[in-house]
């Protein structure tokens, strides 16, 4: 009888040339080269995912050899084997995900390690028993996304020359969680936040970070995805504050004193069942309420528990009740906005496959055409515009890009892409700011400049990770996902940058807000003013 053949303690060729194709695919992956062969679908979150199967495939295939065909001892597999099984088990039991990065890189933390916000104090300050009422000026930032829900200010004019005169804080500390941005009205500021299991609307003090009152309502929503907390932007109109929570409470309180004026419970109101709409909702309720005159307009959402769902819900602004609701399709993470449209006033909405053009009398849908997504995997987060012509214009991650529609002549209204393009502006949690026929925007966390006109990208550079981009006069304010303030100059013929301020730490999916001077940011941790330089200021020196 022939000897048995000795096992080899080294892998053979063919493992090595499996492992040299998981390499080169790998970083084929990092580098972009799949995106144009499956059409720009490719983004950074899916690289990551690629990437770490590629990399377990890699260690699977040497550790089956290992176990199954080396000729190591019987003893020392086993030894290998079980220490890999314990190590695995243990790192599950002592290791949580905190958190993820707009690109899916985890942060792990030990399980018994409380969340950031659970460490913050719980007691709320009471509210102002009595206040001088709340004064609108011409700078204040009262909604998502600014005055006209944006994202652009026409002012003030900035002075870029941040080396000699860079920004001042005038504050920075601790915060609750959440993605909420700031509403500010003279020197009150608003935002929600997320301390334990209370979800709180804070106001504070512009110019010192105080807080003024706080309204709290019990409620917690987490996910490993989304994260901790509230997602929406308050809105100020007149002297009153409106708020929509995560899990859907809408609030009404007055901005002098704190007192709430009315709540609703959004999912109570419509008939939704909690646990259904978490499941097609998947990362909580985002929509700032829109105040249009005597209204107080939210999405509506779904599905109820009779069937079916509702895109709008319009509630009285004096006393909460029920106005009007409309349309029947499930809901995004986009607010609803007040449009011009063909010489009359609508309600734009993003749905989460669609986008709609509704009556602010009666919620009436006069319009509808298909943008596609679904609220628990390629959601839609970025608002859309309004261009001249019957255009609009949207955007948004998940391999979707940009597009411009037009409305066709004749009657029912229809849509017709004027050119829609997968690889452009792909805003994943942000939104674009448009400035002379010019779209600017994080596409998968790079600044990009796109004609309107064409769909023509004119430039596309600069790294921030899935931040924000608000843009004042001829300059974007870009914050990274990292904290970082950028200043670029907004222009199609190249990016340009003039300054950089190191306004806060961690991730930071926070829309930025500028009142006057005053830049305030936030992200899940902590919030920050700073004094932003003029150029009237420079100016009269």
């Amino acid at each position: 009888m022939p000897a048995p053949k000795e096992r080899p303690l080294w892998p053979p060729r063919r493992v090595f040339v499996g492992l040299a194709s998981l390499a080169a695919a790998t970083v084929m992956v990092r580098m972009g080269l799949l995106e144009p062969i499956v059409g720009g679908i490719v983004d950074a979150a899916v690289r990551n995912i690629i990437t770490l199967i590629l990399g377990f495939s890699a260690v699977m295939s040497v550790l089956v050899w290992f176990l199954v065909e080396s000729g190591h001892s019987a003893t020392l597999k086993r030894l290998v084997g079980f220490g890999l099984v314990a190590l695995v088990g243990l790192a599950c039991a002592a290791l949580r995900i905190e958190r993820v990065s707009g690109d899916l890189v985890p942060e792990l933390v030990f399980r018994w390690s409380p969340s950031r916000d659970r460490l913050l104090p719980q007691a709320a300050p009471s509210a102002v028993t009595a206040a001088a009422a709340w004064a609108e000026t011409p700078t204040d930032f009262p909604r998502f996304l600014g005055p006209a829900g944006s994202g652009s200010l026409e002012g003030p004019a900035l002075d870029p020359d941040w080396e000699a005169r860079p920004p001042k804080r005038l504050w920075r500390r601790p915060i609750g969680a959440g993605w909420s941005g700031f509403a500010v009205c003279g020197d009150h500021a608003v935002t929600l936040e997320q301390r334990g299991d209370e979800e709180i609307i804070s106001c504070q003090a512009v110019p010192t970070g105080d807080i003024e009152w706080t309204v709290s309502v019990p409620g917690r929503l987490e996910t490993v995805l989304g994260g901790v907390g509230p997602r929406s932007t308050p809105t100020i109109a007149e002297d009153a504050v409106y708020a929509t929570g995560a899990t859907g409470w809408l609030h009404a309180i007055d901005g002098a004193t704190g007192r709430v004026l009315w709540k609703k419970n959004v999912l109570d109101d419509l008939g939704i069942d909690p646990a259904a709409a978490a499941a097609a909702v998947a990362w909580g309720r985002a929509g700032s309420p829109l105040v249009a005159e005597s209204l107080v307009i939210v999405p509506g959402g779904g599905p109820k528990k009779d069937g079916g769902f509702v895109s709008l819900v319009a509630y009285d602004r004096a006393t909460g009740e029920r106005r009007w609701t409309g349309g029947d399709q499930q809901i995004s993470y986009v607010s609803p906005e007040m449009v011009s449209w063909d010489g009359r006033k609508l309600v734009l909405t993003v749905n989460e496959s669609s986008i709609a053009g509704h009556d602010p009398a009666d919620g009436r849908e006069l319009w509808r055409f298909d943008w596609p997504g679904h609220s628990n995997s390629d959601a839609t987060c970025s608002q859309a515009h309004v261009l001249d012509g019957g255009r609009i214009f949207i955007s948004k991650g998940y391999g979707a890009g940009a597009a411009v529609f037009a409305r066709q002549p004749g009657e029912p209204a229809t849509f017709k892409p004027v050119w829609q393009q997968s690889g452009l502006l792909k805003t994943k949690f942000t939104n674009v700011v448009i400035h002379d026929g010019h779209a600017y925007g994080l596409s998968d966390g790079i600044l990009e400049c796109v004609s309107l006109d064409d769909g023509r990208r004119r430039w596309k550079t600069g790294r921030y990770g899935q931040g924000q981009v608000l843009r004042a006069g001829g300059w974007l304010l870009v914050q990274a996902e990292s904290g970082e303030v950028v200043l670029v100059e907004c222009v199609p013929e190249k990016h340009v940058v003039r300054g950089r301020l190191a306004a806060i730490d961690g991730q930071t999916w926070n829309t930025l807000c500028l009142s006057g001077d005053r830049l305030l940011v936030r992200n899940a941790e902590e919030a920050a003013c700073y004094e932003i330089p003029l150029a009237a200021a420079r100016e009269s020196r």
